[in-house]
């Protein structure tokens, strides 16, 4: 995300391959843009790889599970996938 759109209350979001429940994980507000750059090369590579969550937690995600990842911002209304 630019500057001028920062996410003020952005979160990890995985719709996995399988299918079923999409999974959103907060993540902090100042310590998400790496993990926004890495999105495609983590997908195409299937990697493993550990994300913190806002909450302190640390979660290991199989990026060769997942179809779809996104950064996203909880704090927007109205969300429609790919419009803003």
């Amino acid at each position: 995300m630019t500057e001028e759109k920062r996410a003020e209350r952005p979160a990890l979001v995985l719709h996995l391959a399988a299918g079923g429940e999409t999974l959103m994980f907060a993540l902090p507000p100042d310590d998400y843009e790496e993990l926004e750059q890495e999105l495609r090369t983590l997908l195409v590579k299937g990697t493993v790889r550990a994300v913190h969550t806002k909450d302190g937690a640390t979660v290991a995600i199989n990026f060769a599970n997942v179809a779809v990842a996104y950064i996203d911002d909880l704090q927007r209304k109205g969300k429609v996938f790919g419009l803003h």
